[in-house]
């Protein structure tokens, strides 16, 4: 009995193989995200030298320091109605 004979030539079914793979899927349509008046924009992971004093003035509450520190310079920036 004779094997199955194989469409297209190995550099066809090598291309289609490549394509699928690399193909990006189509994405579903997505909704318009909600409107966000008065929410705070995402926060941002840093890293800051402070003094220890500082921390430690902040920490003493205990937690929510990161929180406070936030509020601190946002007030130091006049950031507060934004």
């Amino acid at each position: 009995m004779k094997p199955p004979r194989r469409t297209g030539s190995a550099f066809e079914r090598a291309e289609a193989a490549f394509k699928s793979a690399t193909t990006k899927p189509v994405e579903a349509a997505s909704r318009p995200a909600p409107k966000t008046i008065g929410v705070p924009e995402g926060k941002e992971m840093v890293s800051i030298r402070l003094d220890r004093a500082v921390l430690e003035h902040f920490q003493e509450d205990g937690p929510g320091w990161q929180d406070r520190i936030n509020a601190a310079l946002r007030t130091a920036a006049r950031l507060e109605g934004e």
